[in-house]
C-alpha cells in the first residue's frame, strides 16, 4: 500500500466514520473493487478509527471537560442540576456502552466474518440506507440526552453493537434509535458522537497486539492515514450536527441505495 493510498483512506475514513453510511462498508468494498490490501490485519483501520477518535476529542473538548468536571461537584450550588444532568448523561453513556459489548460478546466473531463477504456488505448498506431515510422522518419528542432514562440508552447501545456489521452505520443506527426514542435531534447527534468514543477504544484497546507488528517502512502510511483522517472527520461532525437538525440525513440514504445497489450489481456480474 503506497503512501497515496493510504492518505486517500483516511480521507475515505474521515468522511464516512461520522456520516451515516458506514466507514467500514466502504473500505471493504473498496479494497475488494481497488485491489488494495491491508497485509491480512487490520492494523491500518485501526489507526485511521484512532484518527477519528482524536477528531471527537478535539471537537468537544469543552464538552468533556465539562462531563469530567461534573463527576467531582456534588456540592450544593448554582450549577447543581448542570452537574446533575452532566452525571446522568455519563451513567447513559456507560449503559449503552455495556449494552454494546453485550452484543459484541455475544456475536462479534460473527460479524468479523462478514468483511471477507463484500456481496453481503453491500445488501447492508442498502439496510443502512433505510434505516437514514426513516431517521428523517421520527417524530421529535424533545427529551434531553441527560434524561433519556436505561431502556432507552440500552436500546441505542445495542444498535451500535449491531453496527459492527461492515455496511451498518454506527452513526445511522445509533442517531435513529435515538430519535425513534424521542430525544431531541442535536442530543441525539451529540450522545451518538460522544458514545463513538469509548466503542473505538474498545476496539483498539482489543487489538493492541497488533501494534506490535508495525514495521518501521510502514509508519509514513499509516501516519499519512491517520492524520487524514482526523482532518476529514473533524470537518465533517460540525456539518453532520447542522444536517441532523434539520431533518436532512435523508440524501445519504440516496447514496447509501445507490452505492448498494451498484456494488450488488458489480459483484453479480463477478467484478
Amino acid at each position: 500500500m503506497s503512501f497515496i493510498q493510504a492518505v486517500l483512506l483516511g480521507i475515505l475514513q474521515g468522511l464516512t466514520e461520522f456520516i451515516p453510511v458506514s466507514s467500514s462498508g466502504h473500505l471493504v468494498l473498496v479494497q475488494h473493487f481497488f485491489g488494495v490490501e491491508l497485509g491480512g490485519n487490520i492494523l491500518f483501520e485501526l489507526f485511521m478509527h484512532l484518527g477519528t477518535l482524536l477528531a471527537v476529542f478535539v471537537y468537544f473538548r469543552k464538552n468533556l471537560v465539562e462531563l469530567f468536571l461534573s463527576l467531582f461537584s456534588w456540592k450544593n450550588t448554582v450549577n447543581q442540576e448542570i452537574h446533575r444532568k452532566n452525571r446522568n448523561l455519563i451513567l447513559y453513556l456507560i449503559i449503552a456502552t455495556f449494552a454494546t459489548g453485550i452484543i459484541y460478546m455475544m456475536f462479534g466473531d460473527s460479524f468479523k466474518q462478514v468483511y471477507e463477504m463484500p456481496q453481503f456488505v453491500a445488501i447492508l448498506l442498502l439496510v443502512t440506507g433505510g434505516i437514514v431515510f426513516i431517521s428523517d422522518y421520527l417524530k421529535e419528542k424533545a427529551i434531553p440526552a441527560s434524561n433519556m432514562g436505561f431502556l432507552r440508552a440500552i436500546a441505542i447501545g445495542i444498535g451500535q453493537g449491531f453496527a459492527i456489521l461492515p455496511g451498518i452505520s454506527r452513526s445511522g443506527t445509533t442517531i435513529a434509535t435515538s430519535l425513534g426514542m424521542g430525544i431531541k435531534r442535536k442530543d441525539a447527534a451529540q450522545f451518538s458522537f460522544l458514545l463513538s468514543i469509548p466503542a473505538i477504544l474498545a476496539a483498539n484497546l482489543s487489538e493492541y497486539r497488533a501494534f506490535f507488528l508495525l514495521k518501521p517502512q510502514e509508519i509514513p502510511g499509516y501516519l499519512g492515514g491517520f492524520i487524514s483522517s482526523f482532518i476529514v472527520g473533524y470537518a465533517v461532525i460540525a456539518f453532520l450536527i447542522r444536517l441532523i437538525e434539520q431533518n436532512h440525513l435523508k440524501y445519504f440514504a440516496y447514496y447509501c441505495w445507490i452505492v448498494g445497489l451498484l456494488a450488488t450489481t458489480l459483484l453479480a456480474l463477478g467484478l
